[in-house]
């Protein structure tokens, strides 16, 4: 279901996925926080409890706007099954099927909290421990296959996330068995352990080498149509198609001809997913191809040339598109 390749559109997906996270984060360190606790010094516990929940349902709501905005962005192949079953993805399928099990993790602690009342509160309990199966997994979603994964401001979220969390779920498992003045440089040491892991796999192994956005210089397999339109004593011919590789762009020229010569032409190359637009026109037309010339609305020019094979019907077999300076 891709509907969209606006930028708006992918730009909204990240940084709901980013909130959403953060917002599991937060949840797990209340839930390590409240855990065993009766009283809080300066607020009633179901205060504290309210303030929990609600962060939950957040998160879950900023989870559905992610999905939603991937599932109608036509930048990334995701199909609605592979949004829904773990490793069907065809990108990045190890690491987007643990943002899926967190999703589908979360739903089922969200269905486990409505119906609270009529739950043994033991079962309870225990399922809502889940919010730190759905942390884990978030976090290995977003390290191994978030695009902006290997951007220091991304890996400096992604490490304090989990330094804070290591360091509060070792002080909680070991405060109540060895002295506070030993638990504290352990909790330190986990949170640095944590962090270190964190970056070290983000900048390392799993860093992200982001595509061309809007590139000057590129050569891209062209697939299209060319659609001719005959007169007594002029023609229309019409190219349109589609650059696919690293940058994607779409291309159309018109060309407005009479016998032996050309009257008219006009050209427009889109940039994808970011919308940015070249116009100009067509310089020179080939048996098999031509070439233009365009210019951006920040004034830079883009020269380039399109060429393919004939296939011998009015689609385009295999082509190419170049573009430079």
């Amino acid at each position: 279901m891709h509907l969209t390749s606006s930028p708006l559109d992918w730009y909204v997906a990240r940084s709901a996925g980013i909130a959403a996270y953060l917002l599991v984060t937060v949840a797990v360190l209340l839930g390590l926080t409240m855990a065993g606790k009766k009283t809080f010094p300066r607020w009633p516990r179901f205060v504290v409890e309210d303030v929990h929940r609600f962060v939950g349902l957040l998160a879950g709501s900023f989870v559905v706007i992610h999905v939603f905005t991937i599932a109608i962005d036509a930048w990334l192949p995701f199909s609605i099954g592979s949004l829904v079953v773990p490793f069907l993805s065809r990108y990045r399928p190890l690491w987007v099927a643990p943002g899926i099990v967190a999703a589908e993790l979360l739903l089922a602690l969200a269905v486990t909290n409505h119906y609270r009342r009529r739950l043994p509160y033991r079962f309870w309990r225990r399922a809502h421990y889940l919010n730190f199966a759905v942390w884990s997994a978030a976090t290995l979603h977003g390290v191994g296959s978030g695009t902006d994964r290997s951007a220091p401001w991304a890996l400096a979220i992604f490490a304090l996330a989990a330094a804070s969390v290591g360091a509060v779920l070792v002080w909680r498992l070991l405060r109540v068995r060895i002295a506070v003045r030993r638990a504290l440089p352990l909790a330190g040491v986990a949170a640095a352990a944590v962090a270190t892991l964190v970056v070290g796999l983000g900048a390392g192994p799993l860093s992200f080498k982001p595509k061309p956005w809007n590139a000057v210089a590129f050569s891209e397999p062209l697939t299209g149509q060319i659609a001719r339109l005959s007169g007594v004593t002029r023609g229309i011919v019409s190219l349109a198609g589609e650059g696919q590789g690293t940058q994607r762009v779409l291309v159309r020229a018109d060309l407005l001809i009479a016998p032996r010569r050309v009257l008219r032409t006009s050209f427009q190359m889109e940039y994808l997913p970011s919308g940015l637009r070249c116009t100009g026109s067509v310089t020179a037309v080939h048996a098999l191809g031509f070439s233009a010339i365009c210019r951006l609305a920040s004034g830079g020019r883009r020269y380039v040339t399109a060429q393919w094979q004939d296939s011998g019907s009015s689609e385009i077999a295999a082509g190419t598109i170049t573009s430079h300076a």
